[in-house]
């Protein structure tokens, strides 16, 4: 898409001006002003620390000068001052076919026609470059069982590398999870942790939602018995009576999701209340907070962004994180 002259110049001045503004600032940092010579006492302190005049560190100053070195080169090489299409010329825009999709929104005739005329952009034929190459081994993975791909070191690896891609944001490197976020690595699962469902999931995504008070008829003044109840069910400290006022609460229908014996289900994501893994915190205040408000989490489907062959892989290598 080409933008208008405006907002191109508008653009590219910008950038420009930021970029040799740094330089102009890590110059003038660079530089004694203050009249104090170097490695001496500025003339005050606090708390028993007194400031010295010192310089950045040499290092430190010569990264950034590299830093606007490279924002140079790489905006005189690629697109990023407006309109300018920059020395190679690099584009991840189709110039006659298809969408903004690229080509993946073609059939294979137009996409091969593309390829003859030379109309694909660059970033496309990389893409089509890496599928011709890597498209075959995703293949053979999806034709294997997933019973058999969890025992298959390379395949694991392969996995691994796509979770840290696409998966890492959410659940951490270390699949250990954060608050609303599930930790990978241990046997409590929402939805199962077999490797069908595992794959069902990262395939669909899922959207997980308590209404607040359980769309039931609870009372605000129910809240702190009823999260006594739920810290009794995890095996907590607890106030006996207040929890006992809080069970009558939860038999007014928190059962219909999370179970008689609160262990939840499991075709509804519904989570065990009776053990100590919790996500979004098992303190009495979180665990009230949550009543009150409800919590509502969604995990996106990744079959139309890595494909079944990708999810079949990482589907493996994540029951592989629980199942050593």
């Amino acid at each position: 898409m080409i933008m208008s002259n405006f907002w191109s110049i508008w653009i590219s001045v910008l950038t420009i001006v930021v970029i040799a503004g740094c330089f102009i600032l890590l110059k003038l940092v660079n530089n004694n002003y203050t009249g104090v010579e170097e490695g001496k006492s500025m003339g005050h302190s606090f708390d028993g620390i007194e400031e010295l005049n010192n310089p950045l560190p040499k290092w430190w100053a010569y990264m950034f000068y590299l830093t606007i070195v490279f924002g140079v080169i790489y905006l005189a090489l690629y697109p990023g001052l407006g309109n300018y299409k920059g020395l190679f010329g690099w584009t991840s825009s189709n110039q006659s076919i298809g969408t903004e999709k690229g080509i993946k929104a073609d059939s294979a005739a137009a996409l091969e026609a593309a390829k003859a005329d030379n109309r694909l952009s660059q970033y496309d034929r990389e893409v089509a470059h890496a599928d011709e190459k890597y498209g075959p081994i995703f293949a053979a993975y999806l034709a294997t069982p997933l019973e058999e791909l969890v025992k298959d070191p390379e395949a694991l690896k392969v996995g691994g590398r796509l979770f840290l891609q696409n998966c890492s944001q959410c659940h951490g490197s270390d699949a250990r999870g954060s608050k609303g976020f599930p930790n990978l690595t241990d046997s409590d699962w929402l939805y199962g942790g077999e490797l069908a469902t595992i794959k069902t999931t990262i395939m669909n995504g899922r959207n997980g939602m308590m209404p607040p008070k359980g769309g039931l008829p609870i009372e605000d003044s129910e809240i702190k018995g009823l999260a006594e109840y739920v810290v009794k069910l995890s095996g907590g400290e607890h106030d006996e009576a207040l929890a006992a006022q809080g069970q009558g609460s939860f038999m007014k229908g928190c059962f219909a999701c999370h179970g008689m014996d609160a262990k939840g289900n499991k075709f509804m994501g519904s989570p065990n209340l009776t053990d100590n893994v919790w996500l979004y915190g098992g303190s009495r205040g979180v665990i009230a907070e949550s009543i009150t408000n409800g919590r509502a989490g969604v995990m996106p489907a990744w079959k139309d962004i890595l494909g079944e062959e990708k999810v079949h892989v990482v589907a493996a290598y994540v029951y592989s994180l629980s199942n050593k």
